[in-house]
């Protein structure tokens, strides 16, 4: 049985969500980090059981990981954990180059030093986790860092568009991410910020878009070398 976030000393709804996002975030969890592998059948009686609450939050996650993309119905089978191959990246990435070249634009054009800071220290803490090996925080803390740039975009339509992407990215990262990524992508990173905080609109959107270009060029070298990447 996968280990998560939730024991069998205590119950997933004893964290302070709400149950029924606690429910959808933990199952996420599991198939991002591949512990419900692509193909595998979930079964809303075996969750309930495993995870020790009710059905009903369990249906309603599992309802809205289908319509994310990350469940798919099959006959017969009924809910399966969906794959992730090269051509879902490449639809993932063509959005994420013209929208997180907007967002990293809007953000030098008026962020103000509390923000800036906020990434600073994104920017840090997956400097310390680079320089410790541990790329599943580096993973979930460059995810964050993208993601933080679309929240202070000022630009609410953006975000609305860019949310329901974010799990998405974050299942690509955890597939195409390899250990020495870590340097490179802090890197990139460093220097996207010190636009924003020169308030160079232009150089911060076309560093947004060449390091969105870099790391599809990486992941689709990836699932060229292993076409089962995202099916593992």
């Amino acid at each position: 049985m996968p280990t998560s976030r939730a024991t069998a000393d205590t119950a997933i709804g004893d964290a302070h969500l709400s149950l029924r996002e606690r429910v959808y975030v933990e199952l996420r969890e599991r198939i991002i980090e591949a512990q419900y592998p692509p193909g595998r059948r979930l079964v809303e009686r075996e969750l309930a059981e495993e995870l020790r609450v009710s059905r009903v939050p369990v249906r309603e996650a599992m309802q809205r990981l289908a319509s994310e993309g990350f469940l798919t119905v099959q006959p017969r089978r009924g809910s399966v954990v969906a794959g992730f191959g090269a051509q879902d990246a490449v639809h993932l990435f063509d959005i994420r180059e013209n929208l997180e070249g907007l967002a990293a634009r809007l953000v030098a054009r008026a962020a103000d030093p509390e923000q800036l800071r906020d990434l600073e220290k994104l920017l840090q803490r997956a400097r310390r986790a680079t320089e410790s090996g541990r790329l599943r925080t580096v993973v979930s803390l460059n995810a964050d860092f993208h993601r933080r740039i679309v929240e202070l975009s000022g630009n609410p339509l953006l975000v609305d568009v860019m949310a329901p992407l974010d799990s998405r990215l974050r299942r690509l990262f955890r597939i195409t991410s390899a250990q020495s990524d870590g340097e490179p992508m802090c890197g990139a990173h460093e220097r996207l910020l010190a636009a924003i905080r020169d308030g160079d609109e232009a150089g911060a959107e076309q560093l947004a878009r060449a390091h969105v270009a870099d790391t599809r060029h990486a992941a689709m070298q990836l699932f060229a070398r292993r076409p089962e990447a995202g099916n593992a």
